[in-house]
């Protein structure tokens, strides 16, 4: 039997972090992974990260992957991939399927990081080929490089919802709508509006009845439900696809910590009760990422540190003030995405209004779009002469990368990630389109109102190929979608500093510089 000072299981984003401290501690740690790669859910995520700069905001999820493999690897951290941990056994003992054959191990202390898996949800037809996760869709995508189908219907708002819908139509498939059975979108609001300004229609309240075909999907059939989730009769909709994502949620993959015999709780799913720093009811057994709680992956990351820093403690790695300073440090960090609307303890409540005081868009929660009429109602929109920011960010969000963006101090947040973004009013835009660019939300545009008296002009992000070019005409759709206007790309800006994010600017009519979000080009 080989023994480690720590065995990690799962080498996902909680559980790098966490060998990554324990290897830095001079601790001999293993990292056990199922996968053929490690990484876990960071490598499909190829959108920019939310928070500060300390939760590396504004870099996409792959090149946060990339980081911590390297970093992990310079720590010494031993990696086995395709090697499944069947199971944890008194003593701190593992064994591991690997190939044709079991290995056993054993160390003085153990994390468990496996991660969550998708919900499902039931109707009739869901046994349809091409009915998945939209996880399962994400990893087809961005993993291996498949459209999962061509025409999809996604059931779920969360973020996981939105995030994979956008993604969906980068690779090129039609999104014919976004389906939850919840009055509100449940996800961030800016992930809506990017997804909502392409064209796609949300239905909130309702759900799918029926998913229809022979051998796969071929059709999809809606419904409106009521308060208590009932189908409303005679609301039926019939929409053809050939793909459902499903993204209703995640379940703690608990499994293995269940084995240990340790204390469990129910919170969103079955998982282990652990203390503030990841330590399970047995001692030298601990949790650490989306196995003892769902969160977002920077969460994920700063629990993993926080949980091998308190493993290298136990085993008698480091010492008690060491621990103290590290941690408290880290815990800080955390609590600064545990802020906001979207804060654990306001889940499940209504919020009526931000923090500032201000009406939450009814619109957007409804529809997936700010009202134009709400606009001028948040601190990051204004009107003044010359081109100048518009921030339609109006969610109490952990995001701050804008007011480092900007090198010429037009954009504050204020002294909480989770402020609503403002416009300085003595400032002067200088039309770099950096802002833009960092914004992971994509809910920055630079906006000249009055170019010439006939035309006005909107700078926008552009995640989409091919990239349009100057001179190519087309349309200026609206919040919603909507084709509102003529519209001719006058500027294209596509540099590493951006980072796969172009900055397209566009000529329309002055009277919907303040309207017109996305460009459409003419085919």
């Amino acid at each position: 039997m080989k023994r480690y000072d720590l065995i990690v299981i799962g080498a996902g984003p909680a559980g790098l972090s966490a060998a990554i401290e324990g290897a830095k501690a001079g601790m001999r740690t293993a990292l056990f992974d199922e996968n053929e790669k490690p990484g876990g859910q960071l490598f499909k995520q190829i959108h920019k990260f939310f928070g500060s700069k300390e939760h590396k905001a504004k870099i996409r999820g792959i090149n946060i992957g990339g980081e911590l493999l390297k970093e992990a690897e310079t720590a010494g951290v031993e990696v086995h991939l395709s090697s499944t941990v069947i199971g944890i056994y008194p003593e701190k003992c593992i064994s591991v399927n690997r190939g044709d054959h079991i290995e056993n191990y054993r160390a003085e202390a153990i994390i468990v990081a496996t991660g969550a898996a998708e919900r499902m949800i039931p109707f009739k037809g869901w046994d349809l080929p091409g009915v998945l996760g939209a996880g399962a869709a994400q990893t087809m995508m961005n993993l291996h490089g498949v459209m999962p189908g061509n025409k999809i219907v996604m059931m779920g708002t969360g973020n996981v919802g939105l995030v994979v819908s956008f993604q969906l139509l980068q690779a090129g498939c039609q999104v014919e709508a976004l389906i939850d059975a919840a009055p509100r979108v449940g996800g961030y609001g800016v992930h809506a509006a990017k997804v909502a300004r392409t064209g796609v229609p949300f239905y909130l309240s309702h759900t799918i009845v029926e998913a229809k075909g022979t051998d796969h999907v071929e059709s999809v059939v809606i419904g409106q439900v009521d308060e208590k989730f009932r189908i409303i009769p005679g609301t039926e909709k019939e929409m053809e696809a050939d793909t459902v994502c499903v993204a209703v949620g995640l379940n703690p993959m608990s499994q293995l910590v269940r084995m240990t015999g340790c204390e469990m709780k129910e919170v969103g799913g079955l998982v282990p009760a652990c203390d503030e720093y990841g330590a399970t009811s047995i001692p030298g057994i601990f949790a650490a990422g989306d196995v003892s709680g769902i969160e977002e992956a920077s969460s994920a990351m700063i629990e993993g540190h926080i949980t091998g820093l308190a493993a290298a403690k136990y085993a008698g790695w480091i010492e008690e003030d060491t621990f103290k300073t590290q941690v408290e440090e880290r815990t800080a960090s955390l609590e600064k995405l545990r802020q906001g609307m979207f804060a654990p303890q306001n889940k499940g409540k209504k919020i009526e209004k931000t923090d500032e005081g201000l009406p939450v868009s009814a619109s957007l929660l409804e529809r997936g779009y700010m009202d134009a009429n709400e606009m001028e109602t948040y601190p990051g929109v204004v009107k003044k002469e010359g081109v100048h920011p518009v921030i339609e960010c109006s969610q109490n969000i952990p995001c701050d990368p804008c007011q480092e963006a900007c090198p010429f101090g037009c954009i504050k947040v204020g002294e909480r990630i989770t402020d609503l973004p403002a416009v300085t009013e003595d400032s002067v835009c200088k039309n770099c389109g950096a802002c833009v660019a960092a914004c992971p939300g994509q809910a920055i545009f630079l906006v000249n109102e009055d170019e010439d008296g006939t035309y006005g002009t909107v700078t926008l992000p552009y995640e989409f190929l091919p990239l349009p070019q100057a001179g190519d005409r087309g349309k200026g759709l609206d919040r919603s979608g909507r084709p509102v206007c003529d519209a001719e790309v006058v500027k294209v800006q596509d540099t590493n500093a951006f980072d796969k994010t172009a900055v397209l600017t566009m000529r329309v009519p002055r009277e919907y510089a303040m309207t017109a979000r996305f460009f459409k080009k003419e085919v």
